[in-house]
């Protein structure tokens, strides 16, 4: 009876202290607040705030240049996308609907595979299906006023005329997503389901498929667990993968719902 006792006064001094360093020893996780909307007044902004708007966005919410750029080779640049987009619509590999050189660059954004880049397409699609995805989808989540920004700015990077109209507050706001329905969205059935609504193939591949911005999840299950992979999702910058660049939005935490989060985490850690 005395060794009982010992060994559970001992259990229970061990489990203070590890419930004790697990509270007080270990930094707690913070993950990085969502990006603040921007307050626009938009019966009173000049075109030129308008495109440095567009400029903004093109550099950072909308994520652009993560694969636009000079370095990587990932996708085209866009300093002259303006330009040409009118000769885009007259090519036979023109799959959209837009009626004009404007409607083209907002299509692009909304539907890039109506136009894919000749050596840009997903790997086996004869380059008829584009990688990237729609930038109001996931994360991006861009509004018509902001899609219309981006399109201002290309036009003016190229050197063109911007012929964007700046929409007015009345517009914008009827444009707009109900908040209240945009919180009550149904939950997600399926991994799959939450892999498209997040756009996780956009940088990662999985099942051979995908990006290459963000590592290779394919298997990622055989060399991380759920829980480093429930912390990758909602606090990205805890721990980067070695070798590629920070750009895993820090916004999951807000728009995931806790059933998704734990149907993809149990996906992931199921690729084996």
């Amino acid at each position: 009876m005395k060794h009982f006792f010992k060994v559970l006064v001992f259990s229970l001094l061990m489990i203070g202290f590890f419930a004790g360093f697990s509270n007080f020893g270990i930094p707690e996780i913070k993950p990085a607040p969502p990006p603040v909307q921007e307050q626009l007044d938009l019966d009173a902004i000049t075109p030129e705030r308008f495109i440095a708007l567009g400029e903004k966005l093109f550099n950072g919410k909308g994520t652009c240049t993560l694969c636009h750029n000079a370095v990587g080779g990932r996708a085209p640049l866009l300093d002259q996308t303006a330009a040409i987009a009118a000769d885009r619509l007259v090519e036979a590999r023109y799959q959209g609907s837009a009626g004009d050189a404007q409607g083209y660059l907002v299509e692009s954004l909304l539907e890039p595979s109506a136009y894919v880049v000749a050596g840009f397409g997903k790997a086996g699609s004869a380059d008829t299906i584009s990688p990237m995805p729609s930038v109001t989808a996931g994360s991006i989540g861009l509004s018509e006023v902001e899609i219309s920004a981006v399109v201002a700015y290309l036009q003016d990077l190229a050197g063109l005329e911007v012929t964007v109209d700046i929409p007015n507050t009345a517009k914008a706001e009827a444009s707009e997503p109900d908040t209240q329905a945009k919180a009550a969205r149904v939950a997600l059935a399926s991994a799959e389901e939450v892999i498209t609504r997040f756009a996780c193939t956009t940088c990662h591949k999985l099942a051979g498929e995908g990006g290459e911005l963000g590592p290779d999840l394919s298997h990622i299950g055989a060399t991380r667990d759920a829980a480093y992979l429930r912390r990758a999702i909602l606090d990205p910058a805890a721990d980067i993968a070695a070798g590629y660049p920070p750009v895993m939005p820090p916004t999951y935490a807000t728009e995931i719902y806790a059933g998704e989060l734990e149907l993809l985490v149990q996906h992931l850690a199921a690729l084996q």
